[in-house]
């Protein structure tokens, strides 16, 4: 994503600093700062996420909790209950898990990074 941020800031330079070095040293210096500024951006984001986890209610500490169960309590009622029920004689319509999705197999998958993260011994947990 910075390169698109730093394309057109590489023309600029491209048309106003005619010295190739000092446009590549000014290109780096850039490209140099906005990775330091995302850089803190996702520290920020970690500090925040370490303060809403250590939050006394649950409003504030439990949604991602609340996030998981909704999405395996549809799960379960799309897979298990609904089938069960119609073999049954109680015809259950299926949810639509289109949107829900893509948020179930991402918390899965930081999850699963998390899990290799310890079992590698490169987590910052101490």
């Amino acid at each position: 994503m910075l390169e698109l941020l730093i394309g057109p800031i590489a023309a600029l330079l491209d048309k106003v600093i005619p010295d190739a070095d000092e446009k590549a040293r000014l290109a780096h210096q850039i490209a140099t700062l906005a990775e330091n500024q995302a850089h803190e951006i996702a520290k920020l984001q970690i500090e925040t996420n370490k303060q809403e986890a250590a939050h006394r209610t649950l409003f504030v500490a439990g949604w991602r909790p609340f996030i998981g169960w909704s999405c395996g309590i549809a799960m379960t009622s799309n897979f298990l209950i609904a089938p069960y029920a119609s073999a049954f004689g109680f015809p259950v319509p299926p949810l639509d898990l289109s949107e829900m999705m893509p948020v179930l197999m991402g918390m899965l998958g930081l999850g699963a990074f998390r899990t290799y993260e310890k079992t590698k011994g490169v987590s910052r947990e101490k």
